[in-house]
């Protein structure tokens, strides 16, 4: 069953995969990565002019890696605004995903935050680097297949 926003999308010629609704009854799309950024914008445009939440998950160990984005349209006067959810899935060889950074700025510390874990490249995000790990970790800690380094971090008792 499509929603309200994929048959906007169809009638427009815009190719994406309806994945249905979820339990709280908000549309889920599937977006290529190369299609992303174009019809960022133009959902932007369309009013989706709130960008809730970006995150990313590990689809399955050696499978593909998702990011996730919550929009939301506000507009004065609405009790309920419309949402919508957004998936964007990348191979794990090369998880590359343009950013939407220049459309919702608040993307930035999000889209760090699942290269940080996940190492999904943001393209043309404008400072791409870790956020939560040092700088000289190895590895993606969120990855199923990743495996923890043989140590552990002494901390101070008090």
């Amino acid at each position: 069953m499509q929603g309200h926003l994929s048959v906007w999308l169809v009638k427009h010629g815009l190719v994406h995969r309806s994945l249905g609704f979820d339990y709280q009854g908000i549309e889920t799309l599937q977006i290529k990565p190369e299609d992303w950024h174009s019809i960022a914008v133009i959902l932007y445009v369309y009013g989706y002019n709130y960008l809730r939440s970006q995150c990313a998950y590990d689809v399955a160990p050696g499978g593909l890696l998702a990011s996730v984005y919550h929009l939301t349209r506000i507009e004065y006067g609405v009790d309920q605004p419309e949402e919508v959810c957004i998936k964007v899935f990348a191979p794990r060889s090369n998880p590359r995903i343009p950013s939407v950074f220049w459309v919702w700025k608040s993307a930035d510390f999000q889209e760090r935050e699942s290269y940080d874990m996940l190492g999904i490249s943001y393209e043309n995000h404008p400072r791409l680097k870790r956020i939560l790990m040092p700088e000289s970790w190895i590895g993606w800690p969120l990855r199923k297949d990743y495996i923890a380094p043989n140590f552990y971090e002494i901390q101070d008792a008090h």
